[in-house]
């Protein structure tokens, strides 16, 4: 039996059930369709063109596997923005290491070279807590600035000069350059590449081995894009959090840390979703869903109150910011998957 931390389960779950959950409770199909819900979910999911690979698993049990069109299972996927999840991993863990003083540590503590030439003191104060949540006041080097940004000769240049358009602190302003800052601390507080130091920390103790991971023009590995890991490791890095950030018995990071990265302090200006320390969460009826994203469809679902990880990973070949994949993948979760884990006790595995 999975033990969820408590100190990271009390932030996120309440105890008492409403009334909504009761008739939730009274929803739910009876045991005698439960066979019938799986494949349904199955079928739901080949039916949305985009979606690749669907894992479900409860109670540290592995309830569904499905890859569609295709799609080889030992394959690493680009998850896209989900790497910005993974990136706020890093800083908790180079903080309970020490490496990192704390969140409160400012941009002039790591970008010396760039303040002494260009002398901004409001920039130099921005936090890496305020990185962390999208809080920074920087334009965004995402979406419409994205390409400028990656094809510019120095990544962490082009984002340090980009100017205000909110306060620091107030409106969340998405910015894929912000979290590649967070990319480039971690190297430097360690001494050792992110990649290296990710692989040292947490993805060899879960026994995952990445795909490709894009670097800077300055070698430094992307913060927050184009990451690739196959879904059976995405599902490990969910069920880790959700054991309270251990593994196999192992401490990986701190449940305190988990538990303030899955706190909200700001919300999406283009979607209905609220941020944490880069993570997302929303609510489907009586339950909180938190969860990393990345363009094109790419998610880890972590439901406490239910015990259980959801990844699933779509194609890019047909993706744009249009993103109309969210209203079905949604409507997979909250219609068909919740129902069927609300239902399923653990002895029934």
């Amino acid at each position: 039996m999975i033990v969820i931390h408590w100190r990271f389960l009390i932030v996120l779950v309440s105890i008492l059930l409403t009334d909504g959950a009761q008739q939730l409770w009274a929803q739910s199909p009876p045991l005698h369709k439960r066979e019938e819900a799986l494949p349904e979910i199955i079928k739901t999911a080949d039916n949305i063109s985009s979606v690749r690979s669907l894992l479900i698993q409860q109670h540290g049990k592995l309830i569904c596997e499905e890859y569609f069109d295709g799609r080889d299972p030992k394959r690493a996927f680009n998850i896209k923005s989900a790497s910005k999840s993974i990136i706020s991993l890093l800083v908790g863990i180079a903080l309970e290491e020490k490496l990192i003083p704390s969140i409160d540590e400012t941009l002039g503590n790591y970008f010396p070279e760039y303040f002494k030439t260009t002398s901004n003191p409001k920039k130099e104060n921005i936090t890496i807590r305020q990185m962390l949540s999208m809080q920074t006041g920087l334009e965004t080097t995402s979406f419409y600035n994205y390409g400028a940004w990656v094809i510019s000769d120095d990544w962490i240049e082009f984002q340090l000069n980009q100017p205000f358009v909110e306060e620091i602190g107030g409106k969340m302003v998405y910015s894929t350059g912000t979290s590649h800052l967070l990319s480039v601390i971690i190297a430097r507080a360690s001494g050792m590449s992110t990649r290296q130091f990710a692989n040292q920390y947490l993805f060899k103790p879960l026994d995952i081995r990445i795909g490709g991971w894009d670097k800077d023009p300055n070698g430094y590995y992307m913060g927050g894009n184009n990451l690739a890991m196959k879904p059976s490791d995405m599902l490990k890095i969910g069920q880790m959090i959700l054991n309270g950030g251990t593994y196999n018995g192992q401490h990986i990071i701190s449940s305190d840390w988990l538990a303030a990265s899955f706190s909200t302090y700001t919300r999406s200006n283009f979607n209905p979703y609220n941020y944490g320390y880069m993570w997302w969460n929303k609510k489907a009826g009586d339950y909180t869903l938190y969860f990393a994203w990345g363009f094109g469809g790419q998610y880890i679902f972590i439901i406490p109150q239910l015990d259980a990880v959801v990844v699933l990973t779509s194609s890019l070949a047909s993706a744009t910011q249009r993103r109309s994949y969210k209203k079905p993948v949604f409507n997979l979760i909250e219609t068909y998957i919740i129902p069927l884990l609300d239902n399923m006790p653990e002895n029934d595995y």
